[in-house]
């Protein structure tokens, strides 16, 4: 029973930090300061998921949790239904705080990673992210427009990487 519990407990461990794994040649950036990287960011283009289908007007907004994570509020409106969503989560630093690798959980004890792999270090203007694979890409800007030669740089480094920038879905900010 001893043997078995142990067994569950590693099987168990191994999935989560699976679930915060980082893609072949994906870099988090150093330097990371939170402190600028907090408050509200809208979404430029993602890769298509379940979790944000048909939603347009995406922001998220980051702010500090008192166990020294952060809160994650993300919104969009979901044009088909009128109506708009939420969904509040909690992030924390895989590794060191001044590293842009964060694990971000949105349904309880499962943690998925946010990979910082681009960013603007001096104005935080732009960020660009990666989820566990490469199946998860997001492009945020401080505002709900971005330069295009800006945008067209952050896709092309996200398309040499090997993301499918074919399938981006471009967020209606309007």
């Amino acid at each position: 029973m001893k043997k078995l519990l142990m067994l569950c407990a590693v099987l168990s461990a191994a999935l989560l930090a699976g679930c915060v794994s980082r893609p072949d040649n994906v870099h988090p950036v150093g330097n990371f300061n939170t402190t600028k990287y907090l408050g509200k960011w809208y979404e430029i283009a993602r890769l298509d998921h379940s979790f944000e289908r048909g939603l347009s007007h995406v922001t998220a907004d980051y702010s500090l949790r008192e166990d020294g994570g952060l809160k994650v509020l993300n919104r969009g409106y979901k044009d088909a239904d009128s109506i708009w969503k939420e969904s509040e989560g909690k992030a924390y630093f895989v590794d060191k705080p001044d590293v842009g690798y964060l694990k971000v959980s949105f349904f309880g004890p499962f943690y998925g990673s946010y990979i910082v792999f681009d960013l603007d270090q001096e104005n935080y203007s732009y960020s660009l992210i990666s989820g566990p694979d490469k199946s998860y890409l997001w492009l945020l800007s401080r505002t709900p427009t971005m330069d295009a030669a800006v945008q067209a740089r952050l896709i092309e480094k996200a398309r040499s990487l090997g993301f499918d920038t074919s399938k981006l879905i471009y967020v209606n900010q309007q």
